[in-house]
């Protein structure tokens, strides 16, 4: 089917579904495909706005999980009271606050993030923007868990899956069915947050 139907499709899925976006069903095929999520998580969703994700991830965790999502822009949807967001800068957001709203280090980070696009250099903004994001997750994710990021696909996306492969077991990329068909976009995967860098050889592997 092409992708220009499917986006049609999930568009008048998301609003027959209570859904505030589309993208809502890149969450629900990246979980039910890579199994990041369980109930009882805590979950941090970067770039949260305008809220699909938090409701995917709120579903997912249940009442017993926290979900914590940040943003530059407000989400005004009402959610559960497992779900909390607030409007900050994920890049000078204090992590003790963050972990502190969850209860604890998060099990899962999820950053649906990008820059703005003007065409030109948007790869290299992404790539350099999901540098950021693992820059933080010292502070935030426990060892052992999951990461989904999205990135523009791009001369540094090799380089990028293997920046992410130092720091967890494994990494995949992964593009739901949901992106646009004129999307370069696609999914950052990782399974078993290991805190530091460690040198590829029979305990991980890498893969696109």
């Amino acid at each position: 089917m092409p992708r220009r139907v499917l986006h049609d499709r999930f568009f008048k899925q998301a609003k027959a579904e209570g859904y505030l976006a589309r993208s809502a069903y890149k969450l629900i095929e990246i979980d039910d495909r890579k199994r990041l999520l369980r109930k009882g998580d805590r979950v941090l969703d970067l770039g949260c706005a305008p809220g699909s994700w938090l409701q995917v991830a709120g579903e997912r965790v249940g009442p017993s999980g926290a979900v914590i999502g940040i943003d530059l822009q407000a989400v005004t949807h009402p959610m559960p009271a497992h779900i909390r967001h607030a409007v900050m800068d994920a890049f000078t957001a204090d992590p003790g606050v963050l972990t502190g709203e969850a209860g604890g280090m998060f099990d899962v980070v999820l950053s649906d993030m990008a820059p703005n696009t003007t065409g030109a250099g948007d790869h290299f903004r992404s790539y350099h923007l999901c540098r950021r994001v693992i820059e933080l997750l010292p502070g935030l994710l426990r060892i052992g868990g999951n990461l989904a990021m999205k990135v523009f696909e791009g001369e540094k996306y090799p380089e990028l899956l293997r920046h992410v492969g130092r720091r967890f077991r494994e990494v995949k990329g992964f593009k739901p069915r949901a992106c646009r068909d004129v999307s370069s976009e696609i999914y950052v995967i990782g399974h078993g947050y290991t805190g530091e860098p460690v040198s590829a050889g029979p305990g991980g592997q890498t893969t696109s």
